[in-house]
Parts: structure tokens; sequence; C-alpha cells
């Protein structure tokens, strides 16, 4: 056939016996104006029935050029119908465009969907049919037997009159089994190919079911049938169920749940709810509103009506508070700000709780009397060859396990007189303090003060007079001189134990140890374990790389690793517990010191440490005592008389300002006090800054300010620190030894006064003649009283005991002739510098002025 001969799309098909395909076109209209005309084809589908019945009506549905062999429809169970010839394919000869074929591909799917849907449904319809009658055939087969049984028991002359039914019913059933289709036969006709379900049990013979309606084809559903939304075909298209159904935006499911929200919330009106509201003396709006639970511009508006216009970042007081809370219908809870802090002076924990714990040993004493190597002794350590100068300058903590297996932690205290403040605080956190007095030196101010720190504390005390290996030591004598003091050892009828001891031949040592066991066992020393830890800062330095790290002795709980705590105005988390032998620990117990990781900031020595619930708890109460800090710095005193003098002093003064920065807080302490102890009323001293750490460039920078020098305590200056001083002009000056320290001070500041200037007076004469002497110079003739008088000597002229001239005297004569000096009882004339004013009767008083330099 020619291309000529070909038949035209649109044009009417040749002339056929039956035609199955019919065309027509269809006119789209789109947006814009544009519209686009589309051929359509129109199949007839056959639907075969049963033999007897109507002839089905032709179902015409549009139809892609080239279908798909389609899922057979489901049918009822009837009788196979006669086979009929299949219908010869047609061939669409033109090219489908990318729209009819989705549309096709989309029509196949739901095609094959409901045809999958009806056979389930019919197969689901014919299990519920089979169970019905396997149930109805049940109750009829009991019924029978029912009625046997009653049958059986009466006349058998009645047995002949049951035979015919009993044939009727046999010859029913080869009926009712050819009425009745094999489930073969009925899964054939609704295309179902599953296996055949076995048949039930038939006991007596049943009348055939009735034989069900075949099922009528189901109409498609077209809501989902939305082909301008329709995209290429996806496998999550073709395995979903509703794959032809458009789904809900989210924009629309959000809009049907806030309806019903509003409907839900229209219905029902929802109750206020009173809250207890915590108001402190003053309180910003905004904050109040956020503990109200209200909104903070109602607040601002309630009370610009009582005539306050305040902002939401403005405070207001307990007062007006308290008339907000109220008019909201809400209840006040007033609190004050110490409310904050911390207080666990009240909690006291049950006797049940508590355990035994270690005792904690404080040793104190003179400097260089022992301590440490006592304590080098005790734990078989070589602490005292490594200390600058040879005494201790920090607080150390340790703990030692004896023989017995007991441990006891010890407290070892600085001896030099700076340290009072550390001595001090080593007393109040100790159980047992051990005062070591060297036997050849005997009691020193520093012992007299350990002395008054431990009775200040009220904790027992033992004597240890160490050095006892030495030639001259001699132990009797300190305990008499202890009786100066009210401390009566048990040797002289006292009870105070004491013991000699030798921390260089190690003797003695056991008897120390038993000593301190037996009075911790009097004192019954306890502790709970289970609870939060608290604790005190025995000595806080800041480090390079660890940062703030703090020595904690804890007085009772347990310490963990990732506890959150508070410890003065500082806080954090505990990061690394370290004890006194550098490992790292989990948890730390009842009188255990270690180090912890994790603060904020360098605590103060002898700040309590409490673990709270939560970092903002911690937060809050450090917050409140660096306020209460603050405050206590910047409040000036009430004026007194005795202030403003001592102020006007102050002023009159020269001030030595310093820079101070040292490893520990001890440290700085120590040093701080020292340098106002040294302060007199002629030069003082001012700190400008003092802190824990190595010496930065803002050290530097503010030294520079004042022209102050920077004093580094066991610290450094960095690279660029030192720059910058070398810069600037700023004296760096370092220190390992703190008297060394001290005494550089004092004479930096006594040569910033300048050398002190003293007069002797050597001579006294009365003027007893004046003369001429030149055109305009007078000369005053003299009787020498006391003394001597020596040319080029300072003088000064009274006249009535009132100084009326203060020079030199210029020339020395007697008889004519010039003398270097004159003796008492002599008379001899002088001329004086600039000045004429003498008179017969003055006195004249010759002194010489001594240049010494200056101590403070």
């Amino acid at each position: 056939m020619s291309d000529s001969e070909k038949p035209k799309l649109g044009m009417r098909a040749p002339l056929g016996l039956k035609r199955t395909v019919e065309t027509g076109q269809v006119k789209q209209s789109f947006s814009h104006g544009r519209s686009n005309t589309v051929v359509v084809e129109v199949k007839r589908r056959r639907v075969l029935g049963r033999p007897g019945e109507a002839e089905p009506q032709v179902i015409e549905e549009p139809a892609a050029a080239a279908p798909a062999p389609q899922a057979p429809a489901p049918q009822a169970a009837a009788p196979a119908p006669r086979p009929q010839p299949a219908p010869a394919p047609v061939v669409n000869t033109r090219a489908l465009t990318p729209l009819e074929r989705r549309e096709q591909q989309e029509r196949l799917l739901r095609e094959a969907e409901e045809a999958r849907m009806t056979a389930l449904e019919e197969t689901r319809r014919r299990e519920e049919r089979l169970k019905a009658e396997a149930s109805e055939e049940e109750k009829r087969r009991a019924e029978e037997n029912r009625r046997a049984e009653e049958a059986g028991e009466s006349a058998p002359a009645q047995a002949p009159a049951a035979a015919p039914a009993d044939a009727e019913a046999r010859a029913a059933e080869p009926a009712r089994e050819e009425a009745a289709p094999a489930p073969a036969e009925a899964n054939a006709a609704t295309g179902d190919q599953r296996p055949a379900a076995p048949p039930p049990r038939r006991f007596t013979p049943v009348p055939s079911p009735k034989r069900p309606e075949p099922p009528r084809p189901q109409q498609r559903d077209r809501k989902g049938d939305d082909r301008r939304q329709s995209g290429k075909l996806t496998v999550t298209k073709a395995l979903d169920d509703d794959s032809g159904a458009r789904a809900r935006s989210l924009a629309a499911l959000k809009r049907s749940r806030e309806k019903d929200k509003r409907a839900h919330q229209a219905g029902t009106v929802q109750q206020k709810q009173v809250r207890d509201v915590a108001v402190p003396e003053t309180i910003a709006v905004g904050e109040l509103a956020n503990r109200m639970a209200e909104r903070a511009a109602d607040l601002v508006k309630a009370l610009f009506k009582m005539g306050m216009p305040v902002t939401v970042n403005q405070s207001i007081d307990q007062d007006t508070a308290e008339l907000l809370v109220t008019e909201f219908g809400h209840n006040i809870k007033r609190v004050s700000d110490s409310d904050v802090d911390l207080v666990t002076t009240h909690d006291v924990d049950p006797d049940e709780t508590l355990q035994a714990r270690p005792p904690v040993v404080t040793i104190m004493g003179h400097v260089d009397h022992g301590k440490t190597s006592l304590l080098d002794a005790l734990r078989g350590t070589d602490v005292a060859s490594g200390e600058a100068g040879g005494i201790t300058q920090h607080i150390g903590a340790y703990q030692v396990q004896v023989k017995s297996g007991a441990k006891i932690t010890f407290l070892d205290t600085p001896g030099h007189e700076a340290f009072s403040d550390m001595r001090a605080r080593g007393a109040n956190i100790t159980d047992i303090v051990v005062i070591v007095v060297a036997g050849d030196d005997g009691l020193r101010p520093q012992t007299i003060e350990a002395i008054s720190h431990t009775r200040a504390a009220n904790v027992p005390m033992i004597i240890a007079i160490n050095k006892m290996d030495k030639p001259g030591s001699n132990a009797q004598k300190v305990r008499e001189a202890l009786l100066q003091h009210d401390v009566q050892v048990e040797s002289m009828g006292g009870d105070v134990q004491e013991v000699e001891v030798s921390a260089l031949k190690k003797t003695g040592l056991e008897e120390l140890i038993e000593k301190i066991e037996l009075q911790a066992e009097l004192l019954e020393l306890k502790a709970n374990p289970d609870r939060s830890a608290e604790g005190t800062v025995v000595e806080a330095t800041l480090d390079k790389g660890r940062g703030a790290v703090a020595t904690v002795l804890v007085n009772r709980g347990t310490l963990r690793v990732g506890d959150i705590f508070v410890v003065g105005a500082e806080s954090g988390k505990v990061r690394a517990l370290i004890d006194d032998k550098g490992r790292n620990v989990k948890e730390a117990g009842p009188s255990l010191p270690v180090e912890i990781l994790g603060l904020s900031g360098v605590p103060s020595a002898g700040d309590q440490l409490s673990v709270v619930e939560n970092e903002a708890r911690a937060r809050e109460v450090a917050a409140y005592r660096a306020s209460v800090i603050q405050a206590k710095r910047t409040t000036s005193a009430p004026a007194s008389l005795e202030s403003m003098f001592s102020a006007l002093r102050e002023q009159q003064a020269q001030q030595y300002p310093v820079v101070v920065k040292a490893d520990a807080q001890g440290s700085v302490e120590a040093i701080v006090g020292s340098l106002n102890k040294i302060s007199t009323d002629l030069i003082q001293v001012r700190i400008l800054h003092s802190g824990v750490g190595g010496i930065t460039e803002s050290d530097v920078s503010l030294a520079a300010a004042s022209k102050a020098p920077i004093i580094g305590f066991n610290v450094r200056a960095n690279a660029k620190a030192r720059e910058i001083a070398t810069r600037d002009g700023v004296a760096l000056k370092y220190y390992d030894v703190i008297y060394d320290l001290l005494d550089e001070i004092r004479a930096a500041m006594a040569g910033q006064l300048g050398p002190e200037y003293l007069e002797h007076v050597v001579g006294r004469a009365e003027i007893r003649e004046v003369f001429s002497a030149g055109k305009h110079g007078k000369a005053a003739g003299l009787l020498v009283l006391e003394g001597y008088i020596r040319q080029k000597l300072r003088a000064r002229i009274l006249r009535d005991d009132v100084i009326i001239y203060n020079g030199s005297i210029s020339s020395l004569r007697r008889f004519k002739d010039d003398v270097p000096e004159v003796r008492a009882g002599l008379e001899c004339g002088i001329t004086l510098e600039s000045t004429t004013d003498i008179k017969p009767g003055d006195i004249v008083e010759t002194f010489e002025v001594e240049e010494r330099e200056r101590t403070l």
C-alpha cells in the first residue's frame, strides 16, 4: 500500500463486519488562550454473559492507540461459557504523545488495581459464604440427630414410614451436587489463580445453596484522576495503593488543625492558672512577667495606669511588684537577696548516716623548725629539698596511710610571719594541730602565734619537739617555756600530749602517729559520705595549661567528676580530680584533699565549696556573692573625724604603687598584707592590682600608667608582656622568697622618700656688739657660750627665742686674724651671708646637718 492509500486519522475507516475501535477529536483548552486538538480512540469492550441471559450492553471507554493486555474482570461463579475467538489486536499507526502515554499508564494501573481489589473482595465473600454454609449444615445435622434420637424412642412401627423420606433425601443429593460448582471451576470463573480450598465435610445431604449474583462492574473513582497534576510513573506510585488520589498539602493540614484547635478553645473556657511568684527586693519588669507567665506589655500598661511610666528592662521595688502580682490574680512570695545564697549550717546529717572518717592534722610552728621535714619523714618523700630558700611558702595537703592501715590527712602550713592567714585557715579546718618546736631554738614568735590560732579554733594540740638529734637540743627547756603560755604537757601533769622526734634520724615518728590516732579516737570523727559534697578551699592557683586549679579538702559527702558546684564567688563543673600523688580519681570522700579542675575563676583560699543541683543555680549563687563583694569594696564608711584626719594624712603621704602577681591565692594574700604593714605616715603602698597567674600585657599596661613596678612571686612574664615592659620602661621584679621581696620593696620605698637629714647644734654665742664692716655690711662681736663656732657652719639668729635668720657664717675673726674655730669662753667676730639685721642680745646658734640614709 502506498502512502496515498493509507487511511488518515479522523477519516472513515474501511468497512468490516464489526468495528471495535472508533476515533474522534477532542479540543483541549489551556491557560493564556492556548488550545490543542487531540485524537481520541474509543474501543468497545466485550462482556461475556451466561447462556440464556440477555445480551449485555457494550460499554465504550476511551483507549490508547496501542492498548496493553488487560487483566480480566472478575466474574461470579457460573458454568464455563463457550470459548469465543479473541479479537484481533488493533494496531494504531500514529505515534503517542507523552501526555497520552502517561494517561495510558495511569489507566492501566487503575484497572489492574480495580481487578485486584475485586478478586480479593470475591474471595472474601466466597470464604464467608462457605463458612456460613458449614455452620448451617452443622446446625441442621445436630437438629436431625436430635430428632432421630426422639424418633428412636417412639414406636418401631414408624420405621417403615421413614424410609421414603430417606429415599427422597438420597435422590436429592445428586441433584444438589450437580448444581453446586466445583471450587476449581469457581476459581476459573472468577479469575482467581490461587489453589482451591478443600470442600467442607458433609455428613448429611443438604439442599443446594442459593446461587450468588454476578458482581457488577465497579465504577472508577474520578476524584483522584487529575491528569493535569499527574507526573511520570515512579516505583512509589506503582506500589502505592492510593497513587491516583492527590495527597493533602502540609499547609492544608496545618490550617485544618488550627481550625479544630480554635473550635475546641471556643467551646471550652480556659481557666487562669494561679502561680506563686517569688519577688526579691528589686526585680525587673520583664523578669516579673516571666515569673507570672504574663505578657510584659500588660504589666507595663498596668504600671502606666498606676502613674509609673517604666519600660520592660527597668526595675521596680518589692511593694510595687506586690500590687502587680495581686492585680493579676497571683500569690506573692517575698524573698530577700540573701535567700539566694546557700546556707549549710542548719543542714545536719542524721546519726545513722554517719561513718568514720580519717582525721585532718595540721602541722604548725616557727619557720625553719622542721615542719616539712617531719612531714616528709612521715610520707617517705623529700618535699623540703625542692622549696625555695628552704622554707615553705604554700599550704600543702597530703594523705598518709600508716602501718595499721588507717589514713591520716596532713596539712603543712608556712612558718613565716607573713603567712599568718594561712596558719589561721589551717587551724580552722583541722581536727588536730601538731605544733613543731625545735629543741635547740625553743619557742619563737610564730610558735606562740600557732598556739593562739589553735586555741581560737578550739582544737586539741600535740607538741612535737623536733631536732632532738642535734647536740644542743633541750626538750625540758621547751616544756618549761610552754608553761609561760599556759600550755602544760602530760609529763608535767597537764593534758597536752608531747613527743620527742627527729625528722632527720626518723626517730619518734611511730609514737607521734600513735598519739594522733589516740586523739582521733577520742574525738570520734564521723561524716556522711552519701550526700552532696561540701569542702573547703585550702589553696588556689592559676595554671597556664589547666586554668584555675583549687586544692579542696572535702568535709562531708562525696565529690565526683561531673558535679556542678559553687565556691565563693566562682562556679564550675568538676572536669577532673587529682589526688596528692598526681593520680586522677573519679571521686573523693570525706577528709580527702584533691585538686579540682573546671572552675570559672580563681577562688579565695578558705572559701566553702558546695555541690548544687544545676548550673543555673550555681551561677545564681555565684552572681549574688560577687555582687556582695563588689558592694563591700565600693561602699564607703560613714564619715567621722578620725576617718577625715586619716584620709588627710593619706593624701599628704607619698604613694608607692605596685602590681602583685603570684602563683597561689594564699601567697597573694600574704604579700599584700605584708606590704600594707610596712607602710608609714610618710609613704604608703598602693596595690593597683593583685592576682594569681603569670604577668600579662594588661598588667604591664596598668603598671605603665602609674609608673609602678610589677612584683612576680614564683611567676614570670610572657614574651609579649616583656616586650611592652621594655618599651614603656616598666620594672619587672621576680622573687621566690618572701622576705627578699619585702626587704627590696622596703628599700625602694625608702629610696623614693630620699635621704634623711638630721641637725646637730654644735655651739651657742651671744652678740655683745655690732660693728660696721665695709660700706653696707655689719659684723657681730660674739661671746661663745657653748660648744664652738666654725667658719662656713650653718647658723641661725634667735631674737626673743624666735628665729629671724637662717643661713651660714661667711667669715670668722679673732683680733683681726681669720681663725677656723673659736671655743666656748672666747670672743670673736663674725659676718653673716646676706643679712645685716642683727642687734646686741641676739643669740647665734650654729649647727651641722647630717645626711642619713632613710629606713622604714
